[in-house]
């Protein structure tokens, strides 16, 4: 069945010039790009996506670091992409990362990741209403 779902390509992996590499893995594993913005994000932006985490005491640095510079967001589509995309990323710490998985490959650091992507379903749908209010 296909679905949607956000996948930001992080401060870090702009950065770094991983983007077309990136790109390049989920197009390969047959996900569409269905749309795709470069946007640097306010401190607002980074508290309504990460709702969830700016209670936590660590939330401030990875606030700094999510707006500290340009990022790439974009919807994936494909069959099970949620579940897909979670594959193609590996584990969030990227010192603990698969290698073959692109955390794997290319971080490490549990929070310059280089990449975010919906955990569910549900996340999707929150956090590409957030990301693209317009619709796709």
């Amino acid at each position: 069945m296909s679905e949607r779902t956000l996948v930001l390509l992080k401060p870090d992996a702009v950065r770094r010039g991983l983007v077309g590499e990136i790109l390049a893995r989920f197009e390969r594993k047959s996900l569409t790009i269905r749309a795709m913005r470069f946007e640097q994000i306010s401190d607002s932006h980074a508290d309504e996506h990460y709702v969830e985490h700016v209670e936590k005491g660590w939330y401030p640095e990875l606030r700094t670091f999510i707006t500290g510079g340009p990022l790439v967001a974009l919807v994936l589509e494909g069959d099970s992409a949620v579940e897909v995309v979670r594959g193609l990323i590996g584990s969030t710490d990227g010192r603990k990362a698969a290698p073959g998985t692109i955390r794997g490959d290319y971080s490490l650091s549990g929070s310059q990741n280089l990449v975010h992507a919906s955990d569910s379903p549900e996340s999707a749908l929150r956090e590409l209403a957030l990301w693209f209010p317009a619709g796709v």
